[in-house]
């Protein structure tokens, strides 16, 4: 394996690539084309470690020299598995589920260097306790957000002040991508690194 290999982001969430880049990586997006998988029979952590491992090895079949990083990002309330809504109907519905409750969110990453089939995976769970809110203040939250791409039809980075009262884990686990983790599994097995902090601060 190469001293210094490229990074490539197997993901199109923009929150994603401002997690990455605001840690100082530096990496190509290439969004992978894949059907996600979604069966309420597979336990959350199989299910999502599964479609991480199905978008990273997408976009590494033509990226043999690069460390590709996927993941993904579904929601747990009790046995119930929130991922993307389909419909704003179905997203109101999500929050209305959530609202007030105790919650999870797991995130899986797949790290993969083809050409010298090399792999690591992780999954990080966070809790996450949501506020008591009226429909109208739900309704007013989601004015103020897309939540069409987000599981759990949430984002804790957009406003989640108005609808989360305490996270207790990691903060960007439930933004998309658990960057301790991350940033540790990218520099034990695969030799990446961020830039240092001065650099990134005069770019």
């Amino acid at each position: 394996m190469e001293s210094n290999p490229k990074l490539v982001l197997a993901s199109g969430s923009p929150r994603r690539s401002d997690l990455l880049q605001e840690a100082g990586f530096h990496f190509e997006v290439v969004k992978p084309l894949v059907e996600e998988i979604e069966d309420d029979a597979i336990p959350i952590r199989e299910l999502t470690a599964l479609n991480a491992r199905l978008k990273a090895d997408a976009v590494a079949a033509a990226h043999h020299g690069s460390v590709v990083l996927a993941a993904d990002t579904l929601v747990l309330l009790g046995e119930k598995v929130f991922g993307k809504p389909s419909s704003r109907d179905e997203a109101s519905r999500m929050l209305g589920e959530l609202n007030g409750q105790a919650h999870q969110v797991f995130t899986a990453v797949t790290l993969i260097h083809q050409e010298s089939g090399r792999i690591h995976s992780l999954t990080v769970a966070t809790d996450v306790i949501f506020k008591q809110l009226t429909r109208e203040e739900m309704a007013a939250y989601h004015k103020k957000i897309d939540p069409m791409d987000k599981a759990g039809a949430y984002a804790a980075q957009d406003h989640g002040a108005l609808i989360i009262d305490r996270i207790s884990g990691s903060m960007t686990n439930v933004i998309g991508l658990p960057m301790d983790e991350v940033t540790e599994a990218l520099a034990g097995h695969f030799g990446i690194r961020p830039a240092p902090s001065a650099a990134r601060e005069v770019r």
